[in-house]
């Protein structure tokens, strides 16, 4: 199979920035936006954390069947389609919110969930031209276009909402059909014809046990889909119940928080976007996982205790720097877990596997600080980073990583080859 230019490579990563990057501020731009529209159709507290979790829901059953289509069909259909659907939902959303009708509010979201199929498709998209020694780096870019979408989306929102309640979703859905747009044009397919027609006569009605019964290492890809569960899990309590904190102790508000999400945006963007490469190819992957989990830890450990501004905005550059490490990670080693026949499917579990933390994990963070006080939430999440440190070893004794690519390079050249994009 011919090799992959360096210039192709840089073609398709950029593409995968730009794609992601708009998807990551039309989602920016709404959702810190949705106590008010919520509230201005009648709904409650409770019903912001229902209608999360069915969009949260809803991705995590449709997106390993998004993913396993990827392997079928090809990773540029999908995020095609993808990128689509979610410019039809946002159209739904403005619809509601200017209608005050909740339950179209609730049918774009689901649908939203349901089609966000595209960040498992991007990460294959990566995994296909890279190797397991470059896999790291290409994942952090992926990483880089999260971070800056999510650092820029929530302030273009609150800027346009002063013009209308309608236009931040419809600005949203105006920026999904210009990814649309790029990947039309512009993205090459990396998953060949001839590996598609593979895949469909190794099965022809694959299911997610495929995944497992065929994973080349099914104990480190368990340990993976089990972290991605805790990880997120453990990031939910960031988003339920830091603000809450915040403004109980500090008398915080939407614009200091602004700037302290920016501040953790940022903080991943700069460690995805040009650190993690060479943190990985010095430390080693698991090892390097470990530590983003034991940062993450220090800084949940750091929030609950926080009474003053210094050590709240410390404590939060902590979790910022761990998840900035743990993300790009996460979806390296889960591709070279994976089976290549059903790396689609894989990817698309693993991001299902953290849809169904964020199902979860907002009901209980919820409760435990109405139940336990401000600080039970974020004991709580060190609790699960902990966690994901301990797996973390097992990780490694389960031989995924750079260690691995060392000690066994014909195994990257067999299962991990860069195809090139047509």
């Amino acid at each position: 199979m011919a090799s992959v230019s360096p210039r192709q490579i840089r073609r398709v990563e950029m593409l995968v920035f730009f794609t992601v990057f708009l998807d990551l501020v039309g989602f920016g731009i709404v959702i810190p936006l949705l106590p008010f529209y919520v509230q201005s159709m009648g709904g409650s507290a409770r019903t912001v954390g229902v209608l999360l979790g069915c969009f949260s829901f809803a991705q995590f059953l449709a997106t390993p069947l998004l993913g396993r289509h990827s392997d079928l069909h090809g990773r540029r259909r999908v995020i095609l389609l993808s990128l689509l659907a979610n410019a039809f939902a946002m159209g739904l959303f403005a619809l509601a919110s200017h209608l005050l009708l909740l339950p179209l509010l609730f049918t774009s979201r689901i649908l939203a969930g349901a089609t966000s199929g595209n960040l498992a498709a991007c990460q294959a998209t990566l995994a296909d031209i890279s190797t397991p020694e470059t896999r790291a780096k290409v994942m952090g870019r992926l990483g880089a276009g999260i971070g800056l979408g999510l650092v820029l989306g929530p302030m273009l929102g609150g800027l346009l909402a002063e013009w209308g309640a309608w236009l931040p979703p419809l600005a949203a859905g105006a920026l999904a059909l210009l990814g649309a747009l790029g990947v039309l044009v512009a993205m090459p397919e990396t998953h060949p014809p001839e590996t598609r027609s593979t895949t469909r006569s190794a099965s022809k009605s694959p299911s997610r046990w495929s995944v497992f019964q065929d994973a080349p290492n099914r104990r480190a890809l368990v340990l993976v889909l089990a972290l991605y569960f805790l990880v997120f899990l453990a990031m939910t309590t960031l988003q339920v119940a830091l603000a809450l904190l915040a403004q109980a102790r500090l008398d915080w508000g939407a614009k200091e928080m602004g700037y302290v999400f920016a501040l953790f945006g940022g903080l991943a963007l700069i460690i995805q976007g040009g650190l993690i490469g060479p943190l990985s190819h010095t430390v080693g992957e698991v090892r390097l996982l470990i530590l983003g989990a034991l940062l993450l830890c220090a800084g949940m450990v750091g929030v609950s205790l926080a009474h003053q501004p210094v050590p709240l905005v410390g404590a939060v550059a902590l979790i910022g720097a761990g998840m900035g490490l743990l993300q790009p990670l996460l979806g390296s080693l889960a591709s070279q877990a994976a089976n290549p026949s059903y790396l689609g499917l894989t990817l698309g579990l693993a991001q299902s596997s953290g849809g169904l933390a964020r199902t979860v994990g907002p009901m209980a963070s919820g409760s435990l600080y109405s139940s336990l006080g401000s600080s039970a939430p974020f004991t709580a999440g060190a609790i699960v980073a902990l966690l994901v440190a301990v797996l973390g070893t097992r990780l490694k004794r389960a031989g995924l990583g750079r260690e691995r690519s060392r000690t066994d390079p014909a195994e990257p050249a067999k299962h991990n080859r860069p195809r090139p994009p047509e």
